[in-house]
This record gives structure tokens, sequence and C-alpha cells, in this order.
């Protein structure tokens, strides 16, 4: 019985500390996600000589990126225009800086 009391109250203490960490690097990756996109956007505008708060294609700009970077935590990505950040729709933690 003490044995099994003590596993649960290891347990109470424990899962908390294993969702904050998990929630946390969600967060990460989504911002890492962000940041590979904006850094497409600008390859993509170089590259194609696109001006200032142009209007970005993300079919062309996925082109830059391997493969279509997808929210760890559930959310969309909004590519946005040239000169702009790119955001998640789960927003909080999601926006770079």
């Amino acid at each position: 019985m003490i044995v099994v009391a003590i596993i649960g109250l290891l347990a109470a203490i424990a899962i908390p500390s294993f969702m904050k960490a998990r929630t946390k690097s969600q967060q990460n990756a989504c911002l890492n996600n962000l940041r590979q996109i904006e850094s497409s956007k600008e390859q993509w505008a170089l590259e194609t000589r696109q001006a200032q708060y142009a209007a970005e294609v993300t079919a062309e700009v996925n082109a830059y990126i391997k493969a279509t970077p997808v929210c760890p935590a559930g959310g969309t990505y909004a590519y946005k225009v040239i000169g702009t950040n790119a955001v998640c729709t789960l927003g909080g933690g999601h926006v770079l800086p």
C-alpha cells in the first residue's frame, strides 16, 4: 500500500512537469518553423526581385523549404507579405520576437 501511495505521489509531481516540457518543446519547434519560413521568404524575395510588402506566393516560398512546415501543437502558419513576420494561428508563445 505504501509503495502504491509513493508511486502515485511521484506521478502527481512528475506529470505536470512533463506536460510543461512538452508544451515548451512544441513552442520552440514552432518558432524554428517560423524562422525557417522567414528565411525562405527572404530568399524567394531576393531571387525573384520582389519589393518590400509584396504579396508572397506560398507555393513558391515552400519550394525553398525541404518539407512544408507544420506546427506541432496543431496551429497553421500565415506567411504574410514580404517584410512582415510569419505567424502561427495559436499565438501566445508561437510568435517571432
